[in-house]
């Protein structure tokens, strides 16, 4: 038998895996409390941020220990300070401030999602009844759509940046499973001219609404509701955008609803798509490896696919050519392709 080197063995690695839930618990404690935001304020030590929070003195230095031992605080002489991602993040005060993402990300439709994931590895498919996440009208993109706004901005200005011509042209562009309604937002805002079209379920075109409305943006901005798969889009659009969508569903689904979209485009016409994109691999990066597994737990056949496989789908559409292009700072890339 071979002899291992137990010295040169860890368990670490396993540990903080098993555990992980425990940090998610400790950031949704702390934004609960509004513990960042009360940093930000000027109460820097456990004492006045037991006070301000509501919480026992006991409770909120472990609490805030715990924060500095995994990278959301720092702390010097017994004063706790906010880091550059936390001042910028999860500080209320903050313009940038994504703590409400936490009501998705850490939603029962996801944490019941991942504790039925055995019997989702088991079947293929997600062990949650009816389709999952897709189930129409699920009030978790309500959240998602209040919650993950803020952290769109950057991603939706990279794309109109790398779309972007001359910012006079008309444009009719349909925002397809628009969400928070940002991304058409940003083109609106970008080109004076452009109509945009958001399509959704009815109780999260709300939200979009309220954000047009907030952009100044609402004369242009329309909107149509029911699944992307059922209804009329209209037609003569330059550009739909499928922007963190046919990861949901799998590849003929796909297919289906991108020759609805070569049919809605003009000539010309060019389908954006904004999606997690793993190397051929499939075990690189890490963002879109780790989004296939909360495919399969939430949805009945969604995953993150390769640019061969969107090429493919688009092909198979009508569509003539695909490009990829990556969107740093951010984990996601975009794909153009041309009617």
């Amino acid at each position: 038998m071979m002899e291992i080197d137990t010295v040169e063995l860890s368990p670490k690695l396993f540990n903080q895996t098993a555990t992980a839930y425990q940090q998610t618990a400790l950031i949704k404690t702390a934004l609960e409390l509004e513990v960042f935001t009360a940093i930000g304020e000027g109460n820097d030590t456990f004492e006045s941020l037991a006070t301000r929070c509501g919480t026992s003195e006991r409770g909120m230095r472990i609490l805030c220990n715990s924060l500095v031992a995994i990278g959301f605080l720092t702390k010097e002489e017994n004063r706790y300070r906010l880091t550059p991602d936390s001042a910028m993040f999860l500080n209320r005060h903050s313009p940038g401030y994504a703590g409400d993402a936490i009501e998705f990300l850490a939603s029962p439709t996801f944490t019941e999602a991942f504790q039925n994931l055995t019997a989702a590895v088991r079947q293929g498919s997600t062990a949650i009844p009816s389709e999952g996440s897709l189930a129409p009208d699920n009030p978790v993109w309500v959240k998602f759509a209040r919650g993950l706004a803020p952290l769109i901005a950057l991603p939706a200005q990279l794309m109109v940046k790398l779309v972007a011509g001359d910012s006079s042209q008309n444009l009719k562009i349909l925002d397809l499973a628009c969400g928070h309604g940002l991304f058409g937002i940003t083109f609106a805002k970008h080109y004076a001219n452009a109509e945009i079209v958001a399509l959704d379920w009815s109780n999260v075109l709300e939200v979009a609404k309220e954000n047009a409305q907030t952009a100044g943006v609402s004369d242009r901005f329309s909107t149509i509701a029911g699944s992307a798969f059922d209804v009329d889009f209209g037609s003569s659009y330059d550009l739909v955008l499928l922007t963190n969508f046919l990861h949901h569903f799998d590849i003929p689904k796909s297919e289906t609803l991108l020759k609805k979209v070569y049919s809605a485009l003009g000539e010309g016409g060019r389908a954006v798509t904004l999606e997690f994109v793993p190397n051929s691999d499939r075990i690189s990066p890490p963002e879109p490896v780790w989004f296939s597994l909360v495919m399969l737990a939430t949805t009945p056949s969604g995953e993150a696919y390769t640019f061969g496989e969107y090429e493919q789908m688009f092909s198979n559409a009508g569509f003539k050519r695909s490009e990829l292009h990556p969107l740093p700072p951010t984990a996601q890339q975009l794909i153009i392709s041309y009617k």
